[in-house]
């Protein structure tokens, strides 16, 4: 695995700090209220503080740096920390709609909550009550996030909202793709781009840009760098949901191809593959996937040369994004700690 960059530890404790301090301080008062409460901070803590790599909040911290903001200003924590609570409110909805019973190596919360649900006898119908459960808190994470943004000038409430427009528009599209067993390439892309690359970088640029300086002219150049790189960053994630070891990504290998995820790397592939290769490929969308089957299924990618075909594209992006920031007029040290993420996110194995 490749080194974590020092200043993305650093900024991942100081959001950790505040992760834990605020979610602590809201499980406090509203347990004090009812204690039944208590699971659902539980099941948001056990989401926002036990785990994630902080990519959000350390692209957040050097676009405001970036953009003349103090790196002690705790506005720009709050800001990554806002980043995380939002991206928790995807996962718990994103687990509800994939049917994911894992993530990040532990049940997802709606599986957890249905069977509390069944060993404690309740009435209804368990299933019901875990996906509700699960959607409401993942609701509860998405207002919190906006509680942490309360330094933020007109201009940044604008970008934050286009941000989260963009991220269920990009969610639905990528259910879509699914059912309709998606395959073109340039359908692909977008839809990568959408449900996460541009929430992943370019936007955590351009929040801690506005949030340093309402006036920022920076918006255009960190698009430069960040959308090139948040492509790469779920294409590298699409790889690794294919070829990744579940002991170290979390999830299952193999979750994405039952469910016909409409990724660039599977377009690439059936537009490459022969008639033996298209054969084998066309078993992904099915439930009933076995171990074996996959197996097939990431040799045909392999052998189609959609893989390599990835990899490259992942390297040009990458290479883009460094050019791209190598010319924005910003100091040198954060234009180093920007090209540092930049060999990260796309050379990263989980």
């Amino acid at each position: 695995m490749n080194s974590t960059p020092g200043s993305l530890r650093d900024i991942a404790a100081r959001v950790d700090a505040r992760l834990t301090a605020f979610v602590g301080a809201e499980r406090a008062r509203w347990t004090a209220f009812d204690p039944d409460l208590a699971v659902v901070f539980g099941e948001l803590e056990r989401m926002v503080v036990g785990g994630g790599k902080r990519l959000r909040p350390v692209f957040t911290y050097w676009g405001f740096v970036g953009a003349g903001g103090d790196r002690d200003d705790a506005r720009a924590i709050d800001a990554g920390t806002a980043f995380e609570l939002l991206h928790a409110f995807a996962l718990f909805h994103d687990d509800i709609m994939d049917g994911s019973v894992t993530r990040r190596g532990n049940t997802t919360t709606h599986e957890a909550l249905q069977s509390e649900h069944r060993r404690r006898g309740w009435a209804g119908d368990a299933r019901r009550f875990g996906d509700g459960a699960a959607i409401l808190i993942g609701d509860l994470s998405f207002v919190y996030a906006d509680m942490l943004l309360a330094g933020l000038g007109a201009r940044g409430w604008q970008m934050w909202n286009e941000l989260r427009v963009e991220l269920n528009v990009g969610q639905y599209l990528d259910m879509l793709g699914s059912a309709q067993n998606e395959c073109r390439p340039e359908r692909a892309m977008r839809i990568c781009r959408y449900k996460s690359g541009k929430y992943t970088i370019e936007r955590p640029l351009h929040l801690g840009a506005l949030l340093a300086d309402e006036h920022t002219t920076l918006i255009d150049a960190y698009s430069a760098y960040g959308l090139p790189l948040g492509d790469a960053f779920q294409l590298r994630d699409d790889v690794l949901g294919v070829f990744g070891e579940s002991s170290i990504t979390g999830k299952p290998v193999g979750d994405d191809l039952r469910e016909a995820k409409p990724t660039p790397l599977m377009a690439v592939a059936l537009q490459r593959a022969n008639e033996k290769q298209r054969a084998v490929l066309q078993q992904v969308g099915s439930t009933s996937l076995s171990s074996g089957d996959i197996t097939d299924v990431q040799q045909a990618i392999v052998d189609s040369g959609a893989l390599s075909a990835i990899e490259a594209t992942i390297s040009d992006l990458r290479d883009q994004a460094i050019s791209a920031i190598g010319r924005a007029p910003i100091e040198a040290e954060v234009q180093t700690r920007l090209v540092e993420l930049a060999h990260f996110v796309t050379d990263r194995k989980v």
